[in-house]
């Protein structure tokens, strides 16, 4: 019998692998007010990243590129729960997952983050923090105008 913590951590990992399998807004969107790429020298992990903000909202989000299951799953889930967002809500979603994935292994969930709790659980694997906030860091880049996002510099 699973205990319920590793009930849990199951039905995570399988969430995972499903939006890893099946990436939701995956591609590049054709005309994009914003896009920036990122990029985690460590495991390889690359990704281009499209935005269509329009008075403060972010109307539509797309990705594309290489990574890890982790990578991937998280830039899946964050870009279905930047959709609709003002760029004042992003940044509070960025700044909770980023508390969220260096928590206390046995920190509660943040209601703000919706689906992205599911990756919080990488908290339990500290070198795979950076996979995880990689598509965090772009979508901050593209917002901000900035350069190539890169998990070195975070």
């Amino acid at each position: 019998m699973l205990h319920e913590n590793d009930a849990l951590r199951e039905l995570y990992q399988e969430v995972i692998l499903d939006h890893n399998k099946s990436p939701h807004n995956f591609g590049r969107l054709d005309h994009p007010t914003h896009e920036a790429d990122g990029f985690n020298p460590l495991c390889g992990d690359h990704l281009h990243l499209t935005l269509d903000v329009r008075n403060g909202v972010i109307q539509d989000v797309r990705f594309e590129g290489e990574g890890c299951a982790i990578s991937k799953a998280s830039a899946s889930i964050m870009t279905d729960e930047l959709k609709g967002k003002s760029v004042d809500e992003a940044e509070k979603l960025f700044a909770a997952f980023q508390t969220s994935v260096t928590a206390d292994v046995d920190a509660d969930e943040d209601p703000l983050l919706g689906k992205l709790n599911v990756i919080g659980g990488v908290r339990e694997f500290p070198v795979r923090i950076k996979c995880a906030t990689l598509a965090m860091h772009t979508a901050k880049n593209a917002l901000h105008g900035m350069g190539v996002a890169t998990t070195e510099n975070s």
